[in-house]
């Protein structure tokens, strides 16, 4: 069995830990894992990296320079020396990528947000602030990470950022672009969810070419370069004519590969600021490696990157360039990634030796360790082994925090902000959208496109359609013409026209994935919700019909109705506007709840109404009465075909 030791002294006043010299080293306050017969010796900072011989190149304010053009005012980052690698902490930290070939040079933007306040009601227990006082900038050609752990306010920064909070949120502060208080405008910024929202049925070059086609205005051929300049930027070549996959009986991409589709979604409008919630979301390390790499690239055409992260590797986080350390909404850390171990240093929580940074200040102000140290002090306790743990976490935050404020550091990130405020460049400007009749169409196409690769649309409810029509059909096979069957005859296609319409219900968890993508695509401002729902109608228009025309003749056949061409083609359109009304209460309720199980009770409680209204009329009257008297407008359209079959 495994055992927890620790060794630890209790936490120095927030004062003497910030004024601590660098060169103190403090014992150590993390507890370790102990193999049985190993000894107790507690883990040594003796060997931890000397941070001070670096420390003069970190602090350094970061050179700003205006340069005017003819088109305005544009800032830049001046040319300054590359930061020192992190050799110390891992001897194959990898160097940062050149400028890949082939790519176009993006002019990204400046962001700086100041004094960045979010409250929303009622988010956390113990206060509604997110986001207290947040200080910080990104500038065009590095990636800027706000890290911290669950919980801390790092999505509510990003999206405040972006513009992209709830209506019950509120900001204050002020976020300047380009040294301008205004927001983002559409087509000069992507917005990348932590979950991918990706059609697996579609091929990657298809999915972003239909993606160009929602973003874009103009005219066909010309999104084709812009999604293969995507492609090329994201390193999917060799997955381009793959299926993206994700659904069962239907291999495709992996995770990373899928996670890199849904950022080159967002590179088809060329972007110059790209917002990205976590993107080494559920990724291994290979994974997460490769990802960081290929936006290293991205970054380094010009693009302003700035994402959350909850933790990474050595080799990931030597890539970053800016880091903003949150916790509980408070800002512990902005700076250079090699200066915020110096910080820690300072504050008297070195960073290990063969301890991941990010790991390591995560451990110390993440909350949640307080709760397995007392696990594991009480553990001890039981076995007679009493332990001297005694780390509060919330000691730890204040003195990080305490010495940041007080910190070179906070200062050299003032004085960069006010040069980068000073003086105005160039306003990022709209791109355009595409019109409504170019989205209905594009979706329209690439919703029938879906629907035709994949099983559980349609070709499931034809083969129950036509199952349904062969065992009513045969029940109420060889009536007869005379009044004595008109009855029989009302029941027969009662039973058949109703339950042809619950088996709508079957397409339900195909349609939900519809939903959830267009859902990611309405964020962003790709689509809309009646230009959603007229593409998925337009688009069920054939598979409707296939259905109608397929299972109307066994049903009306076999039953032996009414005979005549004209008769029969009645019956199968109305049959085809009860499905096609039914289909559209399914797509309404689907769109409107966006979760299966209420989706499916609703549509079978409406249902379930449905049926017993029109039952409680047809045993009122044999012949149906007017149609206005009827509640539902499909138990019309049973009326029209219960009429012509009698």
């Amino acid at each position: 069995m495994e055992e927890i030791q620790a060794h630890s002294d209790n936490y120095e006043s927030s004062s003497s830990a910030a004024s601590s010299p660098p060169s103190r080293v403090p014992s150590s306050n993390f507890f370790y894992l102990r193999k049985p017969g190993g000894s107790r010796q507690p883990i040594s900072f003796e060997d931890s990296p000397d941070w001070e011989e670096n420390i003069n190149n970190h602090n350094t304010d970061v050179g700003v320079r205006v340069e005017e053009r003819g088109g305005g005012d544009s800032i830049n980052t001046a040319t300054t020396p590359a930061s020192p690698s992190l050799s110390k902490l891992n001897s194959v930290s990898l160097r940062s990528p050149p400028f890949p070939e082939g790519a176009r040079k993006i002019a990204g933007a400046s962001i700086v947000w100041k004094d960045l306040t979010v409250t929303i009601k009622g988010k956390r227990k113990y206060s509604d602030q997110v986001v207290k006082s947040s200080n910080g900038y990104a500038l065009p050609g590095t990636m800027t990470v706000i890290m911290g752990p669950g919980k801390s306010g790092k999505s509510t920064l990003l999206r405040a950022l972006s513009g992209r909070l709830d209506v019950s949120a509120k900001t204050y502060g002020e976020v300047y672009v380009n040294g301008a208080k205004s927001s983002l405008q559409y087509g000069s910024y992507g917005f990348v969810e932590r979950k991918n929202t990706l059609i697996g049925s579609l091929t990657v070059r298809e999915f972003l070419y239909y993606s160009a086609l929602l973003q874009l205005p103009g005219f066909f051929y010309q999104k084709k370069s812009v999604v293969e300049d995507a492609i090329h930027a994201m390193s999917l070549g060799e997955y381009a004519n793959k299926l993206i996959g994700g659904h069962c009986c239907m291999k495709g991409l992996h995770s990373g590969e899928k996670r890199r589709v849904s950022i080159a979604r967002e590179l088809v409008m060329r972007p110059q600021v790209l917002f990205i919630d976590e993107p080494l979301y559920h990724l291994d390390s290979v994974s997460a490696l490769l990802m960081m790499v290929t936006l290293k690239r991205l970054a380094s055409t010009g693009c302003t990157l700035i994402f959350t992260i909850y933790q990474s590797s050595t080799e990931v986080f030597g890539l970053y360039d800016r880091i903003c350390l949150l916790s509980n909404g408070n800002t512990l850390f902005f700076g250079e990634t090699l200066a915020c171990l110096q910080h820690f240093s300072n504050a008297g929580f070195p960073c290990p030796i063969m301890q991941s940074p990010s790991d390591h200040f995560l451990r110390a102000i993440n909350t949640d360790f307080d709760r397995i140290i007392a696990m594991c002090k009480t553990w001890q306790d039981e076995n007679g082994d009493l332990s001297n743990i005694n780390m509060d976490t919330a000691v730890a935050i204040r003195t990080l925090e305490e010495t940041y404020r007080s910190s070179s550091d906070a200062s050299a990130v003032e004085a960069t902000m006010l040069k980068l405020t000073e003086r105005e460049g160039p306003s990022l400007k709209s791109k355009g959208k595409a019109s409504s009749a170019t989205r209905i169409a594009v979706l329209t196409w690439r919703s029938l496109l879906v629907m035709s690769r994949e099983w559980k649309y349609y070709w499931l409810r034809l083969i129950l359609c036509l199952l349904l029509a062969s065992c009513v059909g045969t029940s109420f096979s060889g009536l007869g013409h005379s009044l004595s069957f008109v009855g029989t005859r009302v029941a027969a296609i009662f039973v058949f026209v109703s339950f042809a319409s619950l088996l709508s219900i079957v397409g339900v968890p195909a349609q939900l994935k519809e939903v959830k993508v267009y859902a990611c695509e309405d964020s962003n401002q790709h689509s809309g919700g009646i230009v959603f729902l007229t593409g998925q109608i337009l688009a069920s228009f054939p598979f409707l019909f296939l259905i109608s025309i397929s299972s109307s003749l066994v049903f009306y056949f076999l039953a032996g109705l009414r005979n005549g061409f004209g008769f029969m083609m009645y019956f199968v359109l109305n049959f085809f506007m009860c499905l096609l009304v039914n289909e559209g209460l399914v797509l309404v309720v689907v769109t409107a709840l966006q979760d299966m199980f209420w989706s499916i009770s609703t549509l079978v409680f409406v249902h379930a109404v449905m049926m017993l209204s029109a039952g409680y009329f047809r045993i009122r009257s044999a012949l149906p009465g007017p149609v206005w008297m009827y509640p539902v407008s499909y138990i019309a359209f049973h009326t029209y075909s219960i009429q012509a079959s009698l």
